[in-house]
């Protein structure tokens, strides 16, 4: 008999190790099989939560910020394309990195309409794959209706402050529990696993859950 499994997956959009994260705890559960029934609850958590709305350079914002220059940004690009590649994402080219509070809101939204996965995978591949502007209500928009989600509401939803006040509350919720980086993958409200760690990881943890479990 399956297991129930909550995992809640708190992570921001311009988080390049949020979708290898993603992407291998999802080969971690096709692993495991049958063993859980898990449903994945995506949270809100924003990296760069003052950036302006029309983003900054890329090259300047990691400088900036991390004090990465043009060689080391190339080698932690490649490490990044290698491992998306390895679990089935491809990495494109991005020049700049974009406020994604409006994406937030919008994935709050989705969560009610049951299409939160859909378009948190959208998201991520016009981010990272094609390097769209994640912060644009009209990219937005066009990524709600190409999840089958109404494009109408979604506009009306970005015109407005909707679901302002419940994403901030989630980012508080979770900063208040000691989440400072992303990803972080919270299992059955308990079990905290940090990083884009690689499959093997993941499984390890939810089998062992699950023994505990037994």
């Amino acid at each position: 008999m399956s297991k129930e499994m909550r995992i809640d997956f708190v992570s921001d959009v311009s988080c390049p190790w949020c979708i290898i994260g993603l992407k291998a705890l999802e080969q971690a559960l096709d692993n495991v099989g049958d063993a859980v029934d898990a449903s994945i609850h995506f949270q809100p958590f924003e990296l760069n939560p003052a950036m302006v709305p029309q983003g900054e350079d890329i090259g300047e914002h990691i400088f900036n910020k991390y004090g990465a220059g043009p060689e080391q940004r190339a080698e932690s690009s490649e490490m990044i394309r290698a491992r998306g590649e390895a679990l089935g994402f491809e990495f494109g080219s991005r020049d700049r990195i974009y406020n994604t509070f409006d994406a937030h809101r919008l994935l709050h939204w989705a969560g009610l309409e049951g299409k939160q996965h859909a378009l948190k995978m959208a998201l991520f591949s016009a981010y990272f794959t094609a390097g769209e502007h994640v912060g644009s209500h009209d990219v937005l928009v066009r990524l709600a209706g190409q999840v089958e989600l109404d494009q109408a509401e979604a506009k009306k939803i970005l015109a407005s402050d909707t679901y302002g006040s419940e994403v901030r509350e989630r980012e508080q919720f979770f900063q208040r529990h000691g989440i400072n980086s992303v990803p972080a993958i919270i299992i059955n409200q308990k079990h905290l696993i940090s990083g884009g760690q690689p499959p093997e990881v993941f499984e390890q943890a939810i089998r062992d859950i699950v023994a505990q479990a037994d």
